[in-house]
């Protein structure tokens, strides 16, 4: 007969064998996981501006092993380009058009989170002396805005409202500093912006608002990840959806405080940044398929207008659950 002492001893050791190679496999998969989150951002990119002026972020992501790089865009489609490309992981806030763009591209991008709409935030601005009086006497001017911006699905619905398309006007595509420039020149008719570019142009050049989103195009602004992150360090974008999800309750209850941070941070006087924060809804949400609605819409826009290569299906998209 068979004595149990070996037996058990034998299962004891399988055992002891599986462990160990489970606590490897964790081991190795820790060791491999990204040590350093990558944050794109642009000087609109509220919210993560305050973060890094705080170190709240660095603070919260710190018990998780990783540190940050910050990496500054002057708009938000060579951001996604460069967070597709896997030279970034995470993209602070994007205007809702930008997406549109990279899926059209086919980056694999994740949507983290989601800012409540500002519509208020964006318009279209002519100066103080403009004749102009209506978005329908646009047809035939020279009107700037930056390419594939929230700014410019406002001109197109804008416009569509008034029964024009964007063949109608002389589209030029400019940067914010550049279309700041040629407003103020008068190389360009009308100049179509989003905060803070808009509250500056309206308290330091007089800018009058044509038009703003309201009704038109409500400006909802995203967070994304590299898929390939999302994957790996759900953790790390968990924590950074706190933050935010913090920094945005914060900035509506102090907006005295939130300005006076930002001011330095956006080379503005604290009045302009506080009138541009209370236009900005700053209300951090997780994204869902009923909430890419409009983004369907802004898609249809593009598409119609002949400047994606192909038809987009917003929900074609992944979406990430912070577990709120």
């Amino acid at each position: 007969m068979t004595h149990p002492l070996p037996l058990l001893l034998n299962r004891r050791s399988a055992l002891a064998t599986i462990a160990a190679l489970a606590a490897g496999a964790v081991h190795a998969q820790s060791s491999t996981a990204p040590s350093v989150l990558r944050v794109g951002y642009q000087k609109s990119s509220t919210l993560i501006a305050l973060l890094k002026a705080q170190g709240t972020l660095e603070t919260r992501l710190a018990p998780l092993g990783v540190k940050l790089s910050w990496h500054e865009f002057t708009s938000g489609l060579p951001l996604l380009e460069a967070l597709n490309l896997d030279n970034l992981d995470f993209s602070a806030d994007v205007a809702d058009t930008v997406p549109v763009f990279a899926q059209a591209a086919g980056a694999q991008l994740t949507f983290v989170a989601q800012e409540a709409p500002s519509p208020s935030a964006q318009a279209i601005l002519v100066r103080q002396d403009s004749p102009l009086q209506s978005v329908a006497q646009l047809k035939g001017r020279k009107v700037g805005f930056a390419k594939a911006a929230g700014s410019h699905y406002l001109l197109i619905a804008a416009l569509a409202q008034a029964g024009l398309s964007l063949q109608d006007v002389d589209a030029a595509y400019l940067t914010p500093a550049d279309g700041r420039a040629a407003f103020e020149t008068g190389a360009i008719d009308a100049w179509v912006v989003w905060d803070p570019f808009l509250s500056a142009a309206q308290r330091q050049s007089g800018a009058r608002v044509l038009a703003d989103g309201k009704g038109i195009a409500s400006y909802q602004r995203y967070y994304l990840a590299s898929s390939k992150y999302a994957k790996a360090r759900p953790d790390v974008l968990r924590g950074v959806y706190g933050e935010l999800e913090r920094i945005g309750h914060w900035v509506k209850q102090n907006p005295g405080d939130a300005a006076k941070l930002l001011a330095p941070v956006w080379g503005l006087d604290v009045a302009t940044v506080e009138q541009a924060n209370a236009r900005r809804s700053y209300q951090v949400r997780p994204v869902t398929a009923s909430g890419l609605a409009e983004q369907q819409r802004i898609a249809d826009a593009f598409l119609a207008e002949k400047l994606l290569p192909r038809r987009v299906d917003t929900l074609d998209a992944a979406l990430f659950d912070p577990g709120v």
